[in-house]
């Protein structure tokens, strides 16, 4: 009984657990980093230079077949933006997403300062779960930045019109496709929850932010060359990149929501799972740096 007095009258006056490292200085540290700075200029800039792409390779014909969300996407802005998706979707945002949650517990175990935090003092369970929240607000920012740009950029390049379907190249209104896109840009972001919990257990495994963040993008690939595998069968449904372009059902006349169901419910599951994963390893750690 006396030694934990001893401790309560140990611990300095008006500390608070919960008030130490509020999301907003965490949000502006974050901010601060020129990875951040520069990851944000690459996907604004990158509808811009599609567009360009666009203009040089003019337009393009279908040869009588279907047409597809590639050669549709100078149809005009909605179209653009889900080509954009399309094509940045299995990779660049798993990048953004693997370097936004990859690195942020890592980088300051390389930096030294990881051990300092924590002195400060900061719980161990309250700094993962404030660096979590800040890294997937920013990754979802990334996700939900690009497709907007492609948008703006589609529109001031290619005119402001209903979206053209791939397919049987139906049209659907731009109030219907606007709410569409919407669905196709909150299930994209709601699919690299998996991406960004491997990426942050990886962060916190690790004091190399280059390993975390490659880590969790080489696991990626390799989900999607295993997805390719039809030999597998059945087993492909469970791998984290199988559902990653179920997205495009939304593109449909009639809207098809049973991939994207499946896909968030995986994409949820496996996030719990390696971010409770993050936690305990994260607790019985050794932090020497």
């Amino acid at each position: 009984m006396s030694e934990t007095m001893s401790a309560r009258r140990a611990v300095a006056p008006g500390y608070r657990p919960g008030r130490t490292l509020p999301l907003r200085v965490e949000a502006a540290r974050q901010l601060r980093r020129r990875r951040t700075r520069w990851t944000f200029v690459l996907l604004l800039a990158l509808p811009w230079i599609l567009v360009g792409a666009f203009e040089i390779r003019g337009n393009s014909s279908s040869g009588g077949s279907a047409p597809t969300i590639i050669q549709l996407g100078n149809a005009g802005g909605l179209n653009f933006a889900a080509f954009t998706l399309f094509v940045s979707a299995g990779f660049l945002m798993v990048v953004a997403v693997a370097l936004f949650c990859g690195d942020t517990v890592a980088s300051e175990a390389g930096w030294a300062s990881l051990r300092y935090l924590l002195a400060a003092p900061v719980p161990r369970a309250r700094l993962l779960h404030q660096k979590m929240i800040v890294a997937l607000g920013y990754a979802a920012l990334s996700v939900i930045v690009l497709p907007l740009m492609a948008l703006l950029a589609g529109t001031v390049a290619f005119g402001w019109h209903g979206i053209r379907l791939p397919g049987d190249g139906e049209t659907l209104s731009a109030g219907t496709a606007l709410q569409r896109m919407a669905i196709v840009v909150a299930y994209a972001v709601l699919s690299q929850l998996v991406v960004a919990a491997l990426a942050f257990l990886l962060s916190v495994t690790t004091d190399s932010p280059l390993g975390a963040v490659g880590g969790a993008v080489g696991l990626i690939i390799v989900s999607t060359i295993l997805d390719a595998v039809t030999t597998l069968g059945g087993w492909r449904d469970f791998l984290p990149t199988h559902w990653t372009f179920a997205w495009t059902d939304a593109l449909q006349p009639h809207l098809e929501l049973s991939g994207m169901i499946k896909g968030t419910a995986l994409s949820i599951a496996y996030a719990v799972v390696l971010y409770a994963l993050a936690i305990r390893w994260f607790r019985g750690k050794d932090i020497l740096s």
